[in-house]
């Protein structure tokens, strides 16, 4: 059974009966009834055409649950209209799924839940487990976002940046369960990237490749994280860094500069460097000052006040760290660091161990607690009299 063939053509099956005329909702079960239908019959025989075979399945079906309404005209009409078997057409809607499926009106969470349903062909189950969250509660929330879109014209221009956004937070979840969503986000991108000719989508698959080929070396076996500067870079996937530096190099010539562009500009800039210690920080900085432009996000002027501390000591990082608002999420962990390197080991001790008891998940406050309990233990150990 191929499910990577099952899961790249259900987008296409699904944006053709909407074409036809159903509505989104009772397509999309109509689609996913002739998925069930083809892992029960595929394995014995596969078709020629299996896109035509899933929309010649997916429309029957659908027609089968229109039977079952009481508008006995509309459904005689789309019983007329039902296509005689053979090829599918060649024209891929794909492109109009997503952006339905990223809908302003959506929460990003149930657009999130929807993309993956609708244009990567997830099971509601592979959802769930992914979001750690029960099937029957990932069933309703896939099922509000399918009522709030199921009127929304399937013909309207939809907004890239929307998209784009709602593929970062697939990206963002990672792993868990049996589904890999950073792999599945950075197929969905690649899939989108050749759909549409825009800048800020190769941007984005750039940054996703560049994060993605530093995954192996993000953990330790045990499970605690890695930073980035005591990573074992011949660990990180050079081929992946290298045709995200391609992509990347094509977008930013068409200077419309956006802020994943700029982002992966940054990242690529660190897997650039053969060791730490060799990397171009105050090139980095200059590329957050442009991030900082675009996007005029207190998080990108955080990060921007670690590479300052890099490009032009800790004393400077600590200045631009001082202009910012101390209750932005890991202000107090970027405090530890900066102070830590100024060689203030005590306020950094005290801060790394504030920022363990702020830390968003477990893995994070046992990293932020090691690194408490490592400076407290090298202070103890330092001859009396030194500071």
């Amino acid at each position: 059974m191929n499910e990577a063939l099952l899961r790249s053509l259900t987008p296409s099956v699904l944006a053709i009966l909407v074409r036809r005329g159903a509505d989104f909702a009772a397509a999309e079960d109509a689609v996913q009834d002739a998925l069930v239908e083809a892992v029960r019959v595929w394995p014995v025989e596969q078709p020629r055409d299996p896109k035509g075979w899933l929309v010649t399945v997916a429309w029957r079906k659908f027609l089968d649950a229109t039977r079952s309404d009481a508008a006995r005209r509309r459904r005689e009409d789309l019983v007329d209209e039902e296509p005689a078997p053979g090829p599918a057409p060649a024209a891929d809607d794909t492109l109009q799924l997503y952006f339905l499926c990223a809908h302003p009106s959506l929460t990003p969470s149930s657009a999130v839940a929807l993309t993956l349903r609708a244009v990567g062909g997830l099971t509601t189950r592979q959802i769930a487990q992914a979001y750690l969250v029960p099937e029957a509660t990932m069933a309703q929330r896939i099922s509000r976002a399918k009522r709030t879109v199921s009127g929304v014209r399937f013909d309207r221009h939809g907004d890239v940046a929307t998209v784009l956004r709602v593929l970062y937070l697939v990206f963002n979840e990672g792993y868990s369960g049996d589904v890999d969503l950073a792999a599945e986000a950075i197929r969905l991108t690649r899939q989108l990237a050749a759909a549409v000719d825009h800048p800020e989508v190769k941007g984005l698959l750039a940054l996703m490749l560049l994060h993605h080929a530093r995954r192996a070396a993000r953990t330790a076996p045990d499970g605690s994280l890695v930073p980035l500067a005591e990573q074992d870079r011949s660990r990180w996937d050079t081929d992946s860094i290298a045709e995200a530096v391609v992509i990347l190099q094509a977008a930013l010539a068409r200077d419309r500069l956006g802020e994943f562009q700029a982002q992966a500009a940054i990242a690529a800039l660190h897997a650039d460097a053969p060791a730490a210690e060799e990397t171009d920080w105050v090139q980095i900085v200059e590329w957050y000052d442009e991030l900082a432009r675009l996007t005029d996000s207190p998080v990108v002027r955080l990060n921007r006040a670690v590479a300052v501390g890099e490009a032009d000591g800790a004393r400077a990082g600590l200045a631009a760290l001082a202009e910012l608002n101390d209750s932005l999420p890991r202000h107090t962990a970027v405090a530890a660091y900066l102070h830590e390197r100024a060689g203030d080991l005590a306020a950094a001790a005290r801060l790394y161990a504030e920022a363990a008891r702020k830390a968003p998940d477990l893995a994070e406050r046992d990293h932020l607690t090691r690194q408490a309990a490592r400076l407290n233990a090298s202070r103890l150990n330092r001859p009396e009299g030194d500071t």
